[in-house]
């Protein structure tokens, strides 16, 4: 079994009335999209700190498991 590690990061952008947005990695400073069918909480914001998981989507690493911290 694959241990899956949370990464942390900030919310960069976030549309609600589309419920989608891009979260900004702390450690790697990449961008990686976030579909609110992946957001744990009722809704995100800017500049939210949050932790999440990654897995493979369509076009690229997409997170998941979005919780704030």
């Amino acid at each position: 079994m694959t241990e899956v590690k949370a990464l942390t990061g900030k919310v960069k952008f976030w549309n609600e009335s589309k419920g989608y947005g891009f979260i900004k990695d702390d450690n790697s400073e990449t961008d990686y999209f976030v579909h609110v069918t992946g957001v744990k909480e009722k809704t995100l914001y800017e500049n939210d700190e949050v932790s999440f998981e990654l897995i493979d989507g369509k076009k690229g690493k997409n997170a998941v498991n979005v919780s704030l911290i």
